[in-house]
């Protein structure tokens, strides 16, 4: 009868089994909740893939052309106007970056606190009319002042939509995200070339290297050169591009239609998290971000391949016409296409190891260490042509795939404002190099009569650069980190 409660109707040990019954379901019931919010934060961030990316893509393929096609326009602009020299294309090639730094952080700010998509309409419908007008420059200073005018209207661009994504993307997926994002600029490093390759002619008269006669003359297209072409054709789409961007993005999750009410919860559930996850390790003001250590550091790390990385692009095809003088511009348009399309690959493996792994400082590292191997290689192939070509394209995958780990960094250590004025400030010092890479190409060649020093110059910045990024320190993970 010792097995027996008191009344004797029921065993003891059965009051005391509803207990772990309880237990058992509550547990039950909370693991499927978990389940249930994971399959809807999935669900979101993969609606956010593919609704919001293909915007930002085509826009920043745009920008990227817009910035650079005076790589081409140069290889006839140059016959046109001969006071445009290699010094004159370097200081305006370069004095771009020197608008774009002036309005940096504060357009991160206003993607932060304002409206993402209505501060990148602005910027691209300004940008396509000051590209447009490039076309119509008559001195060189003419064009420094539209290449800085150019610069002002582009800036914070970039950084608006590094900040822009990480209120769609939750840590664990943001280098992935930027990753497709930044493989826009090998894109547009690709069809760029192309499309003005068919335009770069129009106008000229074709003479043979070697007698010196005259073998082609092609008329104006309405009145207009081939160079100038290249500078209409591309302002245009920036215009039409903007104002989608204001019926076609959205600024947060809680404002996305295209989003059910439990993914927009679980979306921002997790954002939120993370950032109470931060605040917990550290909170850090705006004032102390722009100060810190780690934020110079990565903002004079991204000075120095910045300035390798542009006057690579800026100056390649000057290059290829100047070691190879027998190629027609339009050969040597595609010809330049070329060192972009393993960029492709190599920023998507960076991207998606350096999420798998969740590491980010070697990752951003080590690729730059390749680059500037291969730029001082280059040096030794002028008179064979795809051993030069091979090792620019090395060179420039090495230069541009390090970019998602690489803007994966400030995250890891700011939140919120503090990080979106960072990414500014970062972008604005380091795209300085902006300028800094064109004008000592330009300078070289023209003092030196020679693009050598020139390469072995950005060598020695993307090197600097790299170390810098190796003595970064970082914060242990705090162990709310570790994925449940």
């Amino acid at each position: 009868m010792s097995n027996f409660s008191n009344d004797g109707n029921k065993p003891s040990v059965n009051s005391h089994q509803p207990r772990p019954q309880n237990t058992s379901n509550s547990k039950s019931s909370s693991d499927s909740t978990q389940a249930s919010n994971q399959s809807y934060l999935n669900s979101a961030i993969l609606k956010a893939y593919l609704r919001l990316l293909p915007i930002l893509f085509v826009c920043y393929i745009i920008a990227y052309i817009d910035r650079n096609n005076v790589a081409i326009a140069k290889l006839t602009m140059e016959e046109d106007m001969p006071s445009f020299d290699a010094s004159v294309f370097g200081f305006g090639g370069g004095i771009f970056f020197l608008g774009y730094f002036l309005l940096e952080i504060p357009g991160s700010l206003i993607v932060e606190r304002w409206s993402a998509r209505k501060w990148i309409c602005r910027i691209m419908v300004t940008w396509g009319f000051m590209a447009a007008l490039t076309a119509f420059v008559k001195t060189p200073t003419h064009f420094y002042t539209v290449r800085f005018l150019l610069g002002m209207a582009e800036a914070g661009f970039f950084p608006g939509v590094i900040v822009y994504l990480s209120h769609w993307f939750p840590q664990k997926e943001r280098a992935r995200a930027i990753s497709y994002f930044l493989i826009a600029s090998p894109i547009a490093m690709i069809i760029g070339p192309a499309v003005s390759q068919l335009f770069i002619d129009y106008g000229r008269t074709i003479v043979d290297a070697k007698t010196g006669e005259i073998t082609k003359i092609i008329p104006d297209l309405l009145g207009l050169k081939g160079w100038q072409w290249i500078y209409i054709i591309w302002g245009i789409p920036a215009v039409v591009f903007g104002l989608y961007v204001l019926f076609g993005l959205t600024d947060r999750p809680s404002q996305a239609k295209w989003l059910t009410d439990e993914e927009k919860g679980a979306l921002e559930g997790e954002l939120a998290r993370e950032k109470a996850m931060h605040k917990a390790g550290g909170h850090m003001t705006l004032l102390q971000a722009l100060s810190s250590p780690r934020v110079l550091l990565l903002s004079f790390a991204y000075f120095g391949i910045v300035t390798a990385n542009y006057g690579i692009e800026l100056f390649l095809p000057s290059v290829i016409k100047n070691w190879y003088p027998e190629l027609e511009p339009s050969r040597i348009a595609l010809l330049g296409m070329i060192p972009s399309l393993l960029v492709i690959p190599g920023q998507l493996f960076i991207g998606w190891s350096s999420d798998k792994m969740q590491e980010r400082r070697w990752h951003s590292a080590i690729p730059v260490v390749i680059g500037a191997l291969f730029l001082v290689l280059v040096t030794f192939t002028q008179g064979y042509l795809w051993a030069t070509i091979f090792c620019f394209t090395i060179a420039a995958t090495g230069m541009k795939s390090y970019m998602p780990a690489f803007w994966a960094l400030p995250s890891l250590f700011l939140t919120s404002t503090a990080a979106a004025g960072s990414v500014g400030m970062i972008n604005s010092i380091g795209n300085l190099g902006g300028f800094l890479g064109p004008y000592v190409m330009g300078f070289v060649q023209k003092n030196l009569n020679s693009y050598t020093y020139g390469l072995l110059f950005l060598a020695c910045t993307s090197t600097l650069s790299a170390a810098l990024i190796c003595c970064l320190p970082l914060r242990r993970p705090l162990p709310t980190d570790v994925d449940d």
